[in-house]
């Protein structure tokens, strides 16, 4: 039986897409150090993400922009973006473990798993590749939208970043459905 362990990043941040990673890994997979990317330094992120995706069977990204987080709210853009990641698989897994405590709608057998990303190391494989991804992504917007300073704080409600839609107002970027964007 061949899992895909899945998570996401960016729900809580004002700007950008949300995005979720699908991970398949061997059984006997390990690396030292995995662990939920909230979890690790930026750098250990870095070298986890590389380690990961040359080591992983298979690795899928689902990404849902800020336009479509306003339309259809920001839970169900994550749900989105999982089932975009598992659908981007090679192959099809047999079953999902999933960080959290929602399921998705596709039907494959699957299992929420409240703080997952600490329990499982396909979720922990999954929460490094999309918080690195979405990490890069913030930072390929900072040179778009360079008063913003998105490379530091990658589009998360800091006193900085509120100041600085204040200042300017919302880019296009922004989740216009977010408190304090508008």
């Amino acid at each position: 039986m061949y899992p895909a362990g899945v998570d996401e990043a960016g729900r809580g941040p004002l700007a950008g897409p949300v995005v979720a990673a699908a991970v398949m890994l061997q059984k006997e997979f390990q690396i030292p150090g995995l662990n939920d990317s909230k979890k690790l330094s930026h750098t250990k992120r870095e070298k986890l993400f590389d380690e990961i995706k040359e080591k992983a069977l298979y690795v899928g990204i689902g990404i849902v922009d800020n336009n479509e987080i306003d339309r259809i709210n920001i839970l169900q853009a994550a749900l989105r973006a999982m089932e975009i990641a598992v659908e981007n698989l090679k192959v099809s897994p047999d079953f999902l473990l999933i960080d959290g405590n929602q399921k998705t709608s596709l039907i494959i057998p699957q299992k929420a798993i409240i703080k997952g990303d600490s329990k499982s190391t396909s979720i922990a494989a999954a929460s490094i590749i999309a918080k690195v991804t979405r990490d890069r992504i913030m930072s390929e917007f900072d040179s778009q939208y360079p008063e913003y300073n998105f490379t530091k704080h990658k589009g998360y409600p800091t006193k900085e970043h509120y100041e600085m839609i204040k200042k300017y107002g919302p880019c296009p970027i922004h989740r216009k459905t977010f408190k304090g964007v508008l």
